[in-house]
């Protein structure tokens, strides 16, 4: 239930009221037409300030990244080095332990091979001629 305020419209303050009022929606209209009409360029700088922005970070950020790759690539380079040397020192160790014991070497090993292949030939031309003693 709404009560009716008494008094009159008509008074100077309810007129001031109104005229109060009657501002603050200028006031409003004013401001929506100021966004509407300047908001396109507001919009169109924030592009353009956002654009300097990422153009600034994609320099800082490739700069890193560039000196990283070099920085990873020198450090992959000496540890093939390093590594490439670890692996000889162990073959040139492993080679002298196994000389040492008495191990026959590659080179040994592929003499022999030779010497049995020749002698297995050898055999095989002596069992032929025993089966066939006329030749």
């Amino acid at each position: 239930m709404v009560k009716k305020v008494k008094g009159n419209a008509e008074s100077p303050w309810s007129q001031s009221v109104r005229e109060s009022a009657h501002l603050i929606w200028l006031a409003g209209l004013g401001a929506f037409a100021k966004v509407s009409s300047e908001g396109g360029k507001l919009f169109e700088t924030l592009v353009k300030e956002g654009e300097k922005v990422e153009e600034r970070t994609r320099g800082a950020t490739a700069g890193a990244l560039e000196v990283a790759k070099e920085q990873t690539e020198e450090t992959r380079g000496r540890m093939v080095e390093t590594w490439d040397k670890v692996e000889q020192i162990f073959e040139d160790r492993l080679t002298r332990v196994i000389g040492q014991l008495g191990v026959p070497g590659r080179d040994d090993l592929r003499d022999l091979t030779q010497r049995i292949d020749a002698l297995q030939a050898h055999l095989d031309e002596l069992s032929r001629a025993q089966a066939n003693p006329r030749s």
